[in-house]
């Protein structure tokens, strides 16, 4: 079971206390009377949820983005299990940003993650995420601390995570045993690069991962305002990251959405999503893009969870099965010729083009 930790400022620790505590006994008192949210919730993924839904509204309230981030940062929920995680910060001259380092190494993969936050928040929580990632999966990770927006609007994202995949390159990683993944926005900034890659005639890494990836800036799928009452996100506040994003620069949806691009060429993409997060239409949308371009691309949607669920870790059934299937996918990307591994598809998969052998001949780009 979780834990809380509150930190920073007495005002926002106060708050955020409070809130837990009056969701808490909420949900609770709904439940008692056979009220859940959701049935095949659990009470504590039910209070998380809420929770972090109100984080969010309460940050996108203050007006200082500043204020915002310590906000959001002031309670924590911290996992029984400590991940067995050595954390180092890259050097100077290097990419800013952070080693993830397993004490115990699983295979010869290296991912390069760019974390979620709507390019906004670098929270807490997801540095938490990203230390479990490297410890159960086994794989050193590489977290560049890209720059935020409003602050630093499009392209200064892209640039910085191009500039990181170039560092990885030049430190000897083989792109064969590469691995981009990213969740939600970072999601977004996988796929863009990935895109940018090939533009700039650079390898492609052995597979490209989405936790819950933001496909589209713009307004797209029944879900994106009707699954709000389930998730931890909302709606108006995708709007709101995508007008940060573009910030004076005159970008418009299509130019910044990844569904509107040509997918060919690219790394095969291994994508997740939950079936009540208000990301999900979109994300169903760009898998069947990806189909439709002969993209590799394989999709797998949990029912009933909700935007970056796979944070649970191993407290929940869906996010260690989700786990799991990061790591089958990471496995089946990097074996090299003669030790493929199996990555088959499972009840939760919609769709699967990935190739069943020769999985890093991708659809030729035309030129």
């Amino acid at each position: 079971m979780a834990k809380t930790k509150l930190q920073g400022r007495l005002r926002h620790k106060a708050r955020s206390l409070a809130t837990i505590s009056l969701i808490s006994a909420r949900v609770l008192a709904r439940r008692a009377v056979g009220r859940p949210l959701v049935p095949q919730w659990g009470p504590l993924f039910e209070i998380a949820n809420l929770f972090w839904r109100a984080q969010f509204d309460h940050a996108f309230a203050l007006r200082d983005i500043a204020e915002a981030r310590a906000y959001f940062d002031s309670l924590v929920h911290v996992l029984d299990s400590s991940p067995e995680v050595d954390i180092r910060p890259s050097l100077p001259g290097e990419p800013r940003g952070d080693w993830f380092i397993p004490r115990t190494r699983k295979g010869e993969a290296t991912l390069l993650y760019f974390h979620g936050g709507g390019y906004t928040f670098y929270a807490a929580v997801t540095r938490q995420l990203i230390a479990m990632l490297a410890d159960t999966l086994g794989f050193p990770i590489f977290a560049p601390d890209y720059r935020l927006t409003p602050e630093h609007p499009h392209p200064a994202q892209i640039e910085d995570a191009l500039t990181a995949y170039r560092f990885l390159l030049a430190q000897g990683v083989d792109p064969s045993r590469l691995v981009v993944c990213g969740d939600s926005a970072g999601g977004h900034l996988m796929l863009m690069t990935l895109i940018e890659l090939r533009k700039a005639g650079l390898p492609q890494p052995a597979i490209g991962i989405g936790l819950s990836p933001w496909t589209d800036v713009g307004r797209r799928g029944a879900s994106q305002f009707g699954n709000d009452r389930y998730d931890l996100v909302q709606g108006y506040m995708t709007l709101q990251f995508a007008a940060w994003l573009k910030g004076g620069g005159g970008f418009g949806d299509a130019e910044l959405s990844p569904i509107d691009q040509d997918l060919r060429g690219l790394a095969p993409l291994y994508l997740q999503a939950g079936g009540k997060e208000i990301l999900v239409d979109m994300i169903r949308d760009f898998a069947r893009t990806a189909r439709t371009q002969n993209a590799p691309v394989r999709l797998d949607v949990w029912e009933h969870m909700t935007h970056e669920f796979q944070a649970h870790g191993q407290e929940l059934p869906e996010s260690r099965e989700a786990i799991k299937r990061l790591e089958e996918a990471i496995r089946w990307a990097v074996a090299p010729a003669g030790e493929e591994t199996g990555f088959p598809s499972t009840p939760q998969t919609e769709i699967d083009t990935l190739p069943k052998e020769g999985k890093r001949c991708v659809t030729a780009h035309p030129t």
